[in-house]
């Protein structure tokens, strides 16, 4: 059975630079600390990633997946499901970004189930981390602008 978690953050940029952020999947190394690679498998129509393979550092180890994302909600919502992973047998989410006063209150739903079996509080332990390490990168990301290329990466 998969655990479920969402947390919500209030971001000082409009809801379309939030969903802009999100649907750039390739500059996920860059700003998200624990996402290693992110290479876009299929676009759609629309150009927008339609299937995309990570790798992310993970529970002290590397961990491999590709989800499926889905626009029917676009820019309101970018939604996704696992199609493929190697440490999880369900892996999808949510980002929706509401606005409110020139700010965008971006609430992110995670629903993750590993092949594992692992302790459930430290499950949700993982789970509150990832939720809460891609809101508060997000945050700074769009907030401050993408700095540099080598001082944002250490190279």
């Amino acid at each position: 059975m998969a655990d479920q978690a969402t947390e919500r953050l209030s971001i000082d940029v409009p809801p379309q630079r939030c969903y802009e952020i999100i649907a750039d999947f390739e500059s996920y190394p860059v700003w998200a600390r624990d996402v290693k690679e992110a290479t876009v498998l299929e676009r759609d129509e629309k150009g927008r990633a339609t299937a995309v393979a990570f790798r992310v550092a993970a529970m002290g180890r590397s961990a491999r997946y590709t989800l499926a994302y889905d626009y029917a909600d676009a820019p309101r919502q970018i939604s996704w499901s696992l199609v493929r992973g190697d440490i999880m047998r369900r892996l999808d989410g949510r980002y929706v970004f509401e606005p409110v006063n020139g700010r965008t209150d971006v609430t992110y739903h995670l629903a993750i189930e590993l092949i594992v079996p692992i302790p459930g509080f430290i499950k949700h332990r993982a789970e509150l981390k990832i939720i809460g390490t891609a809101l508060d990168e997000l945050k700074r990301w769009a907030e401050a602008g993408p700095p540099d290329r080598e001082t944002a990466t250490g190279r």
